[in-house]
């Protein structure tokens, strides 16, 4: 975290910050529109996981973030059950939903990485947005230097107070990267997965009540569960080993003192 004295935990390796949603959206909307380019994620379980797994090109993302909030319910309870700590709960697509309700005015400057024309349309019929610059990447892109550079471009051709990437993970983390390394940019980006289709009514998200018991998960599993499977398994299920190794050998964790170990 380079801006502010914001406090985080380190907890699983990965500094988070201890913001909550209205903290998080006060926090962004307070640095300048015109400031240089920085930018959120928000870790759960599945970036846990592979941050641990030695991705060194997601870890420079995740190192080089401004703030990192904590996503996951999940991750919040094996913390608060395992290791007694009270990580604020910041979900990316609250998060979105807060800044597009109470923060985002229709002559705000918002620039978009992803979505098509009817995420577009919603967005500023919703929101009566007069300042919406959007691109859509080619699938695949971020194997394309060219298809990647063309995001960059117009990142920096339009300047916006906030950026959204909405290219999925780590396709989000790894662009906004390569904006911030190259230093052109300003504004605030937001790597925030499928937070727009939610506000906007394209994709439902879970009810209130599976988010809270930390289910969320089980929702998008019985919706896709093709898809989503080895998110829930594969990619996001180890975080459950991480922990309890973590509970079990003090000394690999980051937070603690050495005359604790």
């Amino acid at each position: 975290m380079t801006e502010g004295a914001i406090p985080e935990d380190s907890l699983f390796g990965t500094p988070i910050a201890l913001l909550d949603v209205p903290g998080a959206a006060a926090a962004i909307m307070a640095r300048p529109a015109e400031a240089r380019f920085a930018y959120v994620v928000t870790p759960n379980a599945q970036h846990l996981v592979q941050l641990d797994r030695g991705d060194a090109a997601f870890r420079a993302a995740y190192d080089g973030a401004w703030l990192r909030l904590c996503d996951s319910q999940i991750v919040r309870l094996v913390a608060r059950l395992l290791f007694r700590r009270d990580l604020p709960l910041c979900a990316g697509s609250d998060l979105t939903a807060a800044l597009f309700a109470q923060h985002i005015r229709p002559e705000d400057s918002l620039c978009v990485i992803g979505g098509d024309a009817e995420l577009e349309r919603r967005l500023r019929e919703k929101y009566g947005l007069r300042n919406l610059a959007r691109h859509e990447p080619p699938m695949g892109f971020m194997a394309d230097p060219a298809a990647v550079q063309a995001c960059i471009d117009f990142i920096e051709a339009h300047p916006s107070r906030l950026v959204f990437l909405a290219v999925g993970s780590p396709r989000s983390e790894l662009l906004a990267y390569r904006v911030r390394a190259r230093g052109k940019a300003t504004g605030t980006g937001l790597c925030i997965g499928s937070s727009l289709h939610f506000i906007t009514g394209l994709v439902p998200r879970a009810p209130l009540w599976m988010r809270k018991w930390a289910l969320e998960w089980l929702f998008r599993l019985l919706r896709a569960p093709r898809s989503h499977a080895r998110r829930v398994f594969v990619d996001s299920l180890p975080f459950l080993y991480i922990a309890v190794k973590q509970r079990l050998m003090p000394a690999r964790r980051p937070d603690v003192p050495p005359k604790e170990r």
